[in-house]
Protein backbone atom coordinates (compact mmCIF):
# COMPACT_ATOMS: atom_id res chain seq x y z
CA UNK A 1 0.00 0.00 0.00
CA UNK A 2 0.98 3.90 -0.58
CA UNK A 3 0.86 6.92 1.91
CA UNK A 4 0.49 10.71 0.71
CA UNK A 5 2.26 12.47 3.25
CA UNK A 6 1.01 15.97 3.40
CA UNK A 7 4.07 17.63 4.00
CA UNK A 8 3.10 20.97 2.04
CA UNK A 9 1.55 23.35 4.71
CA UNK A 10 3.19 26.73 5.71
CA UNK A 11 2.53 25.74 9.58
CA UNK A 12 1.86 29.43 10.30
CA UNK A 13 1.13 27.97 14.45
CA UNK A 14 4.48 26.33 14.76
CA UNK A 15 6.17 29.99 13.80
CA UNK A 16 9.26 31.20 14.04
CA UNK A 17 10.63 27.90 13.21
CA UNK A 18 8.38 27.83 10.05
CA UNK A 19 9.73 31.31 8.95
CA UNK A 20 12.84 29.34 7.71
CA UNK A 21 11.56 25.61 7.75
CA UNK A 22 9.25 23.45 6.80
CA UNK A 23 6.89 22.06 9.74
CA UNK A 24 7.11 18.65 8.63
CA UNK A 25 10.82 18.91 9.73
CA UNK A 26 9.93 20.27 12.96
CA UNK A 27 11.38 17.97 15.91
CA UNK A 28 10.19 15.81 18.62
CA UNK A 29 12.65 14.51 21.11
CA UNK A 30 15.66 15.30 18.46
CA UNK A 31 13.64 13.60 15.51
CA UNK A 32 11.44 15.72 12.97
CA UNK A 33 8.31 14.48 12.18
CA UNK A 34 8.36 13.33 8.84
CA UNK A 35 10.86 11.19 9.67
CA UNK A 36 8.96 9.81 12.98
CA UNK A 37 5.65 8.83 10.51
CA UNK A 38 7.73 7.61 7.65
CA UNK A 39 8.93 4.96 10.17
CA UNK A 40 5.58 4.66 12.11
CA UNK A 41 4.20 3.67 8.74
CA UNK A 42 6.71 1.36 7.57
CA UNK A 43 6.45 -0.58 11.12
CA UNK A 44 2.75 -1.58 9.26
CA UNK A 45 4.55 -2.31 5.71
CA UNK A 46 4.39 0.61 4.03
CA UNK A 47 7.57 1.28 2.28
CA UNK A 48 6.21 3.46 -0.91
CA UNK A 49 5.27 6.87 -0.08
CA UNK A 50 4.14 9.97 -2.01
CA UNK A 51 4.93 13.16 0.04
CA UNK A 52 3.65 16.31 -1.43
CA UNK A 53 5.81 20.12 -0.69
CA UNK A 54 5.28 23.83 -0.95
CA UNK A 55 6.62 25.58 2.08
CA UNK A 56 10.86 25.00 1.89
CA UNK A 57 9.74 21.88 -0.18
CA UNK A 58 13.25 21.60 -0.77
CA UNK A 59 14.35 21.12 2.57
CA UNK A 60 12.10 18.50 2.92
CA UNK A 61 13.68 16.93 -0.83
CA UNK A 62 17.33 17.41 0.35
CA UNK A 63 16.29 15.40 3.92
CA UNK A 64 15.17 12.22 1.85
CA UNK A 65 18.16 12.42 0.20
CA UNK A 66 20.33 12.77 2.83
CA UNK A 67 18.62 9.25 4.58
CA UNK A 68 18.23 7.52 1.19
CA UNK A 69 14.83 8.33 2.03
CA UNK A 70 14.69 6.11 4.75
CA UNK A 71 15.22 2.77 2.32
CA UNK A 72 11.48 3.27 1.07
CA UNK A 73 10.21 4.41 -2.21
CA UNK A 74 9.25 7.99 -1.99
CA UNK A 75 7.81 10.16 -4.68
CA UNK A 76 7.44 13.85 -4.42
CA UNK A 77 4.41 15.90 -5.38
CA UNK A 78 5.86 19.38 -5.73
CA UNK A 79 3.63 22.59 -5.06
CA UNK A 80 5.65 24.77 -4.80
CA UNK A 81 4.14 26.57 -7.78
CA UNK A 82 0.87 26.66 -5.71
CA UNK A 83 -0.24 25.39 -2.16
CA UNK A 84 -3.18 23.02 -2.94
CA UNK A 85 -4.33 22.16 0.43
CA UNK A 86 -5.44 18.85 1.29
CA UNK A 87 -8.19 18.13 -1.48
CA UNK A 88 -6.08 20.04 -4.27
CA UNK A 89 -3.24 18.21 -2.99
CA UNK A 90 -5.02 14.77 -3.35
CA UNK A 91 -5.77 16.19 -6.83
CA UNK A 92 -2.30 16.98 -7.69
CA UNK A 93 -1.21 13.46 -6.33
CA UNK A 94 -3.58 11.39 -8.53
CA UNK A 95 -0.75 10.43 -11.24
CA UNK A 96 0.83 8.72 -8.23
CA UNK A 97 -2.00 6.71 -6.53
CA UNK A 98 -4.83 6.12 -9.22
CA UNK A 99 -3.75 2.81 -9.33
CA UNK A 100 -6.31 0.50 -8.39
CA UNK A 101 -5.15 -0.03 -5.08
CA UNK A 102 -6.40 1.41 -1.91
CA UNK A 103 -3.64 4.03 0.06
CA UNK A 104 -3.09 5.90 2.78
CA UNK A 105 -3.09 9.86 3.62
CA UNK A 106 -1.52 10.97 6.62
CA UNK A 107 -0.97 14.55 7.72
CA UNK A 108 2.64 15.27 8.58
CA UNK A 109 2.28 17.24 11.57
CA UNK A 110 0.42 14.70 13.71
CA UNK A 111 1.81 11.90 15.73
CA UNK A 112 -0.52 8.72 16.66
CA UNK A 113 0.27 5.31 17.56
CA UNK A 114 -3.09 4.27 15.50
CA UNK A 115 -3.05 0.62 14.42
CA UNK A 116 -2.81 1.28 10.70
CA UNK A 117 -3.25 -2.52 9.62
CA UNK A 118 -6.71 -2.27 11.79
CA UNK A 119 -7.90 0.78 9.94
CA UNK A 120 -6.90 -1.25 6.75
CA UNK A 121 -9.06 -3.98 7.83
CA UNK A 122 -12.08 -2.20 8.52
CA UNK A 123 -11.60 -0.08 4.70
CA UNK A 124 -11.53 -2.98 3.26
CA UNK A 125 -14.52 -4.41 4.84
CA UNK A 126 -16.70 -1.96 4.70
CA UNK A 127 -15.82 -1.39 0.97
CA UNK A 128 -16.14 2.37 1.27
CA UNK A 129 -14.10 5.23 -1.02
CA UNK A 130 -12.80 6.71 2.09
CA UNK A 131 -12.60 5.69 5.87
CA UNK A 132 -11.88 8.75 8.32
CA UNK A 133 -9.94 7.96 11.33
CA UNK A 134 -11.57 9.54 14.32
CA UNK A 135 -11.57 9.48 17.90
CA UNK A 136 -13.55 10.88 20.89
CA UNK A 137 -10.86 13.62 22.27
CA UNK A 138 -11.12 17.68 22.75
CA UNK A 139 -11.41 19.69 19.09
CA UNK A 140 -12.81 22.74 18.00
CA UNK A 141 -14.60 21.12 15.30
CA UNK A 142 -15.83 17.61 15.32
CA UNK A 143 -17.59 15.21 12.63
CA UNK A 144 -21.18 13.72 13.36
CA UNK A 145 -21.76 10.38 12.88
CA UNK A 146 -25.06 7.71 13.28
CA UNK A 147 -25.24 4.67 15.17
CA UNK A 148 -23.25 2.91 11.84
CA UNK A 149 -20.53 4.89 11.96
CA UNK A 150 -21.78 6.75 9.11
CA UNK A 151 -20.44 10.52 8.04
CA UNK A 152 -23.66 12.80 8.86
CA UNK A 153 -22.52 16.10 9.39
CA UNK A 154 -20.01 19.06 11.08
CA UNK A 155 -19.62 20.91 14.17
CA UNK A 156 -18.09 23.76 14.87
CA UNK A 157 -18.05 23.01 18.79
CA UNK A 158 -17.00 26.73 19.48
CA UNK A 159 -19.66 28.25 17.31
CA UNK A 160 -22.60 25.44 17.27
CA UNK A 161 -22.89 25.91 13.62
CA UNK A 162 -23.75 22.82 11.94
CA UNK A 163 -23.58 21.07 8.50
CA UNK A 164 -25.90 18.10 8.67
CA UNK A 165 -26.68 15.52 5.58
CA UNK A 166 -30.34 15.09 7.95
CA UNK A 167 -31.73 16.14 11.27
CA UNK A 168 -29.46 15.44 14.02
CA UNK A 169 -31.04 12.01 15.84
CA UNK A 170 -28.15 12.56 18.30
CA UNK A 171 -25.08 11.93 16.42
CA UNK A 172 -21.71 11.56 17.71
CA UNK A 173 -19.15 14.15 17.44
CA UNK A 174 -16.13 13.05 16.76
CA UNK A 175 -13.14 14.46 16.03
CA UNK A 176 -10.54 13.62 12.58
CA UNK A 177 -7.44 12.34 12.98
CA UNK A 178 -5.79 13.08 10.12
CA UNK A 179 -5.56 9.31 8.71
CA UNK A 180 -7.80 8.15 6.29
CA UNK A 181 -7.82 4.83 3.99
CA UNK A 182 -8.76 6.10 0.68
CA UNK A 183 -10.18 4.26 -2.43
CA UNK A 184 -9.10 5.40 -5.97
CA UNK A 185 -12.62 5.81 -6.79
CA UNK A 186 -12.18 9.20 -4.97
CA UNK A 187 -10.94 10.53 -7.99
CA UNK A 188 -14.07 10.28 -9.94
CA UNK A 189 -16.54 11.49 -7.06
CA UNK A 190 -14.39 14.50 -6.31
CA UNK A 191 -16.07 17.91 -8.50
CA UNK A 192 -13.81 20.39 -7.19
CA UNK A 193 -10.69 21.96 -9.08
CA UNK A 194 -7.51 24.08 -7.51
CA UNK A 195 -6.99 24.87 -4.28
CA UNK A 196 -9.63 23.50 -1.60
CA UNK A 197 -9.74 21.30 1.50
CA UNK A 198 -10.95 17.37 1.16
CA UNK A 199 -13.21 17.43 4.17
CA UNK A 200 -15.44 19.97 2.51
CA UNK A 201 -15.54 16.91 -0.58
CA UNK A 202 -16.45 14.46 2.37
CA UNK A 203 -19.28 17.13 3.53
CA UNK A 204 -20.80 17.19 -0.15
CA UNK A 205 -20.50 13.87 -0.86
CA UNK A 206 -21.68 12.39 2.86
CA UNK A 207 -25.25 13.36 1.05
CA UNK A 208 -25.00 10.69 -1.88
CA UNK A 209 -22.24 8.29 -0.25
CA UNK A 210 -20.95 6.46 2.17
CA UNK A 211 -17.88 7.29 4.67
CA UNK A 212 -17.82 5.59 7.43
CA UNK A 213 -14.95 6.43 10.78
CA UNK A 214 -13.00 4.07 12.01
CA UNK A 215 -13.19 5.00 15.67
CA UNK A 216 -9.59 4.54 17.79
CA UNK A 217 -8.56 5.48 21.24
CA UNK A 218 -4.87 5.72 20.56
CA UNK A 219 -2.67 8.41 21.47
CA UNK A 220 -2.99 11.31 18.83
CA UNK A 221 -0.92 14.65 19.30
CA UNK A 222 -1.91 17.56 16.57
CA UNK A 223 2.17 19.00 16.36
CA UNK A 224 0.92 22.48 15.45
CA UNK A 225 1.78 24.66 17.65
CA UNK A 226 5.13 25.07 19.98
CA UNK A 227 3.63 23.85 23.40
CA UNK A 228 2.08 20.82 21.28
CA UNK A 229 5.33 19.95 20.76
CA UNK A 230 6.39 19.66 24.38
CA UNK A 231 3.14 17.31 24.58
CA UNK A 232 4.35 15.47 22.40
CA UNK A 233 7.78 14.89 23.69
CA UNK A 234 5.93 13.21 26.98
CA UNK A 235 4.51 10.34 24.58
CA UNK A 236 7.32 10.27 21.53
CA UNK A 237 10.76 9.24 22.92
Amino acid sequence: MKALIFAAGKGTRLKPFTDHHPKALAKVNGIPLLERNIHYLKSFGIKDFVINVHHFGNQIIDFLKQNDNFGCHIEISDESKELLETGGGLIFAKPFLDHGEDFLIMNADILTNINITDLVVYHKKIKDFATLAVSDRESSRKLLFNDDLVLRGWLNVQTGEQRLAEFNKGFKALAFSGVHCINPSIFEKIKRKGKFSVMEEYLDLMHTEHIHGFVHDSILIDVGRPESVIEAEKHFK
